[in-house]
């Protein structure tokens, strides 16, 4: 074998590789859900506040060094955060609030604008809080790698957040 070979082997090694990344889901959803004994309402309340968010912020107990900035109104369309901290930086809006569902534009900058609601559902026993979120992994083939391991690594998040907004 000559070195020419072996690298035209590893150039279509490579190249078979990047494109079979296009054939990985573009989207990503992950949903988590968990019964908590509050009302829908208050659940709603909680969500849709900045000040209430931070209760139930799942990265403020990984990151006490976690550097939250609010905007706009206190609660509502339009309130939300900056954040940074060591999983990253970015903002977090309040893009839209209804008696069952609050629902979050975030950016992460170049890593993305994901988007995450937190749905409410009233059971015999409290309210089904359901907290998903969906992501447009785009063409990048580093971010349709990244994307298979989403619903692990947030899903993780999103339960104990679950967990904070039971317990709030």
């Amino acid at each position: 074998m000559t070195i020419s070979f072996i690298l035209q082997i590893s150039a279509a090694v490579l190249a078979g590789a990047a494109l079979a990344t296009f054939l990985l889901p573009g989207k990503v959803k992950v949903t988590r859900s968990a019964v908590v004994a509050a009302s829908p309402a208050e659940v709603i309340a909680m969500a849709s506040s900045t000040e209430g968010y931070q209760r139930f912020n799942p990265y403020k107990a990984t990151d006490p060094n976690l550097k939250i900035i609010p905007f706009g109104p206190a609660s509502g369309t339009g309130s939300g955060f900056h954040f940074e901290g060591k999983e990253g930086k970015g903002s977090q809006t309040v893009a839209s609030v209804t008696a069952d569902k609050v629902t979050y534009a975030i950016d992460l900058g170049p890593m993305g604008q994901p988007t995450q609601s937190i749905a409410v559902r009233p059971v015999s026993n409290g309210t089904e809080v359901t907290w998903s979120m969906e992501a447009d992994m785009g063409l990048h083939p580093i971010f349709r790698v990244f994307g298979l391991f989403m619903d692990r690594m947030m899903g993780a998040v999103f339960t104990r957040g679950l967990s904070n907004i039971a317990n709030a």
